[in-house]
């Protein structure tokens, strides 16, 4: 059995830490209501010019085909894992048995894609997945309702099943809002790290990184899911850097030009 996680910190997060979809929605303990989110003025480091926040699911699903993560996004030696794309009509749900299950997704939510990517076993290293997720919410409080979930399905479920033969846990998670720590990057991030097993890898355990944030209307996630001879930092390396590469593309995809 996984250990427990230890919660550090956490003001917020959300999102599946498998690779079919990282925005989910979960029932579970009573939890705040998020208070109003900020105004136009105070968006983070985005001035976002109103016309170009999408407003339906094919403006939702247009942005989100321009700012999704690619293989080079992570760097080299990544590259397509199959199947590449979620389905767009689906999204993962904690479920009150700790097991992930794939629903429809929630009101708030106008587009949501994950796509799923691999760095092949080659050198006595196993093969690392990793995946990339864009949700488009129809509001900033939906999404920074989404990041406020995570930290509630965490509590919940200290040990989840992704799928068959695959589990996280012992995770140690901590939140930055905006300013905190050096973060500038997002109005809100959730950094989350422990123990992968996977039955088909050898069992493990293995390091895991999830990271998620939230800006205006968008929240961007990364996962990456260790196999033999990876260490955390290798990992850290590359799901940060899609994870940045997403929240930039937001950022030119919608802010306005000076």
């Amino acid at each position: 059995m996984l250990a427990p996680l230890v919660l550090v910190a956490c003001s917020g997060g959300g999102g599946s830490p498998d690779g079919a979809g990282e925005s989910a929605q979960a029932s579970g303990s009573a939890r705040a209501e998020p208070g109003p989110g900020p105004g136009p003025e105070d968006t983070g480091d985005i001035d976002a010019d109103p016309a170009k926040l999408p407003a339906s699911r094919k403006e939702a699903l247009d942005l989100i085909g321009r700012v999704i993560a690619e293989p080079a996004a992570f760097g080299p030696g990544v590259v397509k894992r199959s199947p590449y794309e979620s389905d767009p009509a689906t999204w993962p749900v904690l479920g009150t048995d700790c097991v992930w299950q794939q629903k429809k997704p929630a009101a708030g939510v106008l587009a949501t894609r994950s796509r799923s990517f691999e760095v092949p076993a080659a050198d006595g290293k196993g093969p690392m997945r990793l995946s990339a997720v864009v949700t488009v919410h129809r509001t900033r409080d939906d999404a920074r309702w989404e990041m406020a979930e995570s930290v509630e399905e965490t509590m919940r479920c200290p040990t989840q099943q992704l799928r068959q033969g695959e589990l996280i846990g012992s995770m140690i998670a901590s939140s930055l809002g905006q300013g905190e720590a050096g973060q500038v990057s997002a109005e809100d991030t959730l950094l989350e790290s422990g123990q992968y097993r996977n039955a088909e890898l050898g069992g493990g355990p293995y390091p895991y990184s999830w990271y998620q944030s939230q800006s205006l209307q968008f929240t961007v996630a990364v996962t990456g899911k260790g196999a033999r001879g990876w260490s955390q930092q290798e990992i850290d390396v590359l799901t940060d850097r899609a994870h940045s590469a997403m929240l930039l593309r937001i950022k030119a995809a919608v802010e306005k030009k000076s």
